[in-house]
């Protein structure tokens, strides 16, 4: 027996153009929808614009909305598109080359296993040099990343949020890693970081 879900019911509704099952699905999916968009365009302000933008293309688009993806994956493009346009329309848009990086060298989330207070400083300044690191990448390579490493998407889940096929995706994270690390090794932040660790470990 197929059981139907509280947000498949929603949808459904949402889709016939009830704005209360919409409200529903907003309250839901906002913090999610917002965090993805802080981090593609960088601050609050058009954070909150693009959310905006993704909310009312999912109104207007829900009637066509046929589910061959989840909601979620739907919204999750529709977010990143209003961000690429916000950003576009901005002119933030900055690519640069990069140089290799192995797929597990550079942790874009760090553990949080009782840092002492060195740790804590270590990681805090890692994490503003990673999110200037990610606002240097061209929009595609950025809301790649972010899928992949903040949000956990996996690469299929990926090609099918962004309709990209499979080795698009995987050859924009390899990219967008290779210009990360390029730029954290230009600040020295990567090195520094992992410099640290390696000391540790022979104290």
């Amino acid at each position: 027996m197929n059981l139907i879900s509280q947000e498949d019911r929603w949808v459904a509704a949402a889709r016939r153009g009830d704005p209360d099952a919409f409200e529903s699905l907003v309250r839901s999916y906002e913090k999610r929808v917002y965090a993805l968009a802080l981090r593609m365009c960088g601050n609050p302000q058009d954070a909150a614009e693009a959310s905006q933008e993704a909310f009312l293309a999912a109104w207007q688009g829900l009637p066509r909305f046929r589910g061959e993806a989840s909601f979620s994956s739907w919204l999750y493009r529709l977010t990143s598109n209003a961000c690429i346009d916000l950003l576009r329309r901005e002119k933030h848009h900055r690519a640069g080359a990069g140089l290799s990086l192995d797929d597990d060298a550079l942790p874009l989330e760090l553990p949080d296993t009782a840092p002492s207070p060195q740790d804590q400083a270590e990681r805090k300044e890692l994490r503003e040099a990673i999110e200037q690191g990610l606002q240097s990448l061209s929009p595609e390579h950025r809301v790649i990343l972010i899928l992949r490493e903040m949000q956990q998407l996996s690469y299929e889940e990926i090609a099918a949020v962004l309709e990209l096929d499979l080795g698009t995706v995987k050859s924009r994270i390899s990219r967008g890693r290779k210009q990360l690390c390029a730029f954290l090794t230009r600040n020295g932040n990567f090195f520094s970081h992992r410099a640290s660790k390696e000391a540790k470990k022979e104290g």
